[in-house]
């Protein structure tokens, strides 16, 4: 049995990637914070891939709350390892710097950058042991590019794309693969109230992505196939940067 642990998995992309994974063959650990209803909907889709999964509701800002779900997992599969974490979760609250609140900083941050380092850090062991892993971070054109009226989200994003390339050389002798997917605009519930008919003037493939091209990228990184790229950024975004 192979195991892949989704952060942010209930919906948009992270329920594409879970879908994508388990018509892998892998068995997918949704991780969700509190939308019950949608994780259930991302886990019959799993099933429906001929697979199966489980959901595992945490807050990834919450150190103690991570800790204490994935040390219970692993107790209960002492021979089995995650060898596949997909780092998704993330959050947005735009606003102008100037009038940014503290809760909108350090809530952006604390999902995307923090987050990351509470779920990655204790299933790194492992992989390392064993010779093999995949560590996937969804970072954002706004992490690269930065994005008026997103300067948390873009600090978040940055901050993981950087820790992404300092990750990467740490883990590459032991089979380990560490890379960032940098999606553009893709149509999900975080984007609807954006307008797409205006935004798609600007791209030059002239549409919105689908989830589902993000979760394809994030296959194909996972796979044995990619195990010479490392500590690499690939944007996905219709040719909108590069």
């Amino acid at each position: 049995m192979k195991y892949a642990l989704v952060t942010g998995g209930s919906r948009g992309i992270g329920r594409a990637i879970c879908i994508q994974l388990a018509g892998m063959g892998y068995h997918v650990l949704i991780n969700y914070r509190h939308n019950d209803a949608e994780a259930l909907v991302t886990l019959q889709a799993v099933r429906e891939k001929g697979s199966d999964g489980e959901l595992m509701k945490c807050d990834v800002t919450d150190q103690a709350q991570v800790s204490a779900v994935l040390s219970g997992w692993m107790q209960s599969h002492p021979d089995q390892y995650i060898e596949v974490v997909v780092n998704n979760a993330g959050i947005r609250k735009d606003n102008l710097l100037l009038w940014m609140t503290d809760e909108e900083w350090t809530g952006v941050l604390n999902t995307g950058l923090n987050g990351f380092f509470h779920v990655t850090q204790p299933l790194l062991k492992n992989m390392l042991v064993k010779r093999f892993g995949r560590i996937i971070n969804i970072v954002s054109l706004s992490g690269i590019k930065g994005l008026p009226g997103q300067t948390n989200y873009s600090a978040a994003k940055g901050g993981l794309i950087a820790a992404t390339k300092a990750l990467a050389q740490e883990t590459a002798k032991k089979q380990v693969t560490v890379n960032a997917v940098a999606p553009g605009f893709i149509r999900t519930d975080m984007t609807e109230q954006l307008n797409e008919n205006e935004l798609k003037k600007l791209i030059p493939a002239g549409r919105f992505g689908e989830p589902e091209e993000v979760a394809a990228l994030v296959g194909f990184l996972a796979s044995p196939a990619a195990s010479y790229i490392t500590g690499e950024v690939i944007s996905i975004n219709g040719g909108l940067y590069t």
